[in-house]
């Protein structure tokens, strides 16, 4: 019965191309589709980029399961090593990051080197590296 009440069908595309990830998700990030963002995130990392971009500009809808599936495939994502671009946050995500004080954690940040900000900043997408924000990863005990 869940797909009578979805309004926007969510999917996601990955594509991995010369080091570089891109993870295109769209439609209604939820508790039954959270699991995506991980498949599609450990699809991407098993071809070993260098960077990987999160587009969100498509999402509709994203709930408490749906922005801890982002939270954890931001955790893993860094935790490799590899870069992280965030781009399209909409206004319903951005909101739900505010209200849970993490809005700094997917959003534009000047990129670490000259390179970074010339590939980057025409584009509006934001640059997180592993080693600079990992001092603003939540410390709760048993979360991530």
């Amino acid at each position: 019965m869940r797909d009578a009440v979805t309004v926007y069908p969510f999917t996601s595309h990955a594509v991995v191309h010369a080091g570089v990830a891109r993870v295109t998700l769209s439609g209604e990030l939820d508790l039954d589709t959270a699991p995506m963002v991980h498949n599609a995130v450990a699809d991407c990392l098993a071809e070993r980029p260098t960077t990987l971009c999160f587009d969100l500009t498509d999402i509709s809808f994203c709930d408490c399961a749906g922005l801890g599936s982002l939270l954890t495939a931001r955790l893993t994502i860094l935790g490799e090593g590899v870069d992280l671009v965030v781009e399209g946050i909409g206004s319903q995500l951005r909101r739900l990051l505010s209200l849970i004080g993490a809005e700094d954690l997917f959003t534009p940040k000047a990129a670490e080197t000259d390179l970074g900000r010339a590939r980057w900043a025409s584009a509006g997408v934001a640059s997180h590296r592993a080693a600079e924000t990992e001092a603003a990863l939540p410390t709760r005990p048993g979360t991530f």
